[in-house]
């Protein structure tokens, strides 16, 4: 990312010092921000896998807010489904991770922009989907599918547990996923469906 972004950061240390160079590439990118820059169509990939192996779910915010205000929020949405769909497990969890901020930004940073005018609309599958909805069933499907904690933990906060979310079809998958939170042998997950279900 520091080097397509084109950071001025000294190269990445093999391990001693690595959160302070970690520290250091952000300051310099938010920097870069409130300066104003455009943004290269290899900036978008960047700033997206950035924010999906960025572990800290307030951190990665400094990734997907330029790239929804440089690409627009429906190609951020739509990269971040791509990867809740066929990513890895950490990457799953990392795309569930970066979607909050998906969701509720705006475009705040005027001085971030594509260079190319016509970005936002690149590389958007199906045209016509609804991506809130297709989120919500492939984030339901993926809860109840996948044993891995973190993906589980992190699907959760943004998985609405009301039937009426859903098309009739997958009433009963709501049903399971509650089911299975309250089984769950993690005690945040076990607390926080019930939270869930009780609002």
């Amino acid at each position: 990312m520091a080097r397509i972004l084109g950071l001025d950061v000294p190269p990445a240390p093999d391990s001693a010092g690595r959160h302070e160079w970690e520290r250091d590439v952000r300051t310099a990118w938010r920097e870069t921000c409130l300066r104003g820059v455009r943004l290269s169509e290899d900036a978008f990939d960047a700033l997206i896998e950035t924010a999906v192996h960025d572990p800290d779910p307030s951190f990665n915010r400094q990734f997907v807010e330029p790239a929804v205000n440089a690409f627009g929020q429906r190609r951020v949405q739509a990269a971040l489904l791509g990867r809740l769909r066929t990513g890895t497990d950490p990457e799953r969890a990392g795309a569930a991770r970066a979607w909050y901020w998906s969701a509720v930004l705006s475009s705040r940073m005027p001085r971030v922009r594509a260079a190319d005018p016509d970005a936002a609309g690149r590389a958007e599958p199906d045209e016509g989907t609804d991506l809130p909805a297709a989120w919500r069933e492939t984030a339901l499907r993926e809860f109840v599918r996948n044993e891995h904690l973190d993906v589980r933990r992190c699907i959760l906060p943004l998985l609405p547990l009301r039937k009426s979310a859903y098309p009739p079809e997958l009433h009963d998958l709501v049903d399971t996923a509650v089911t299975t939170a309250r089984a769950h042998p993690d005690a945040y997950i076990r607390h926080r469906v019930e939270h869930q279900v009780g609002d």
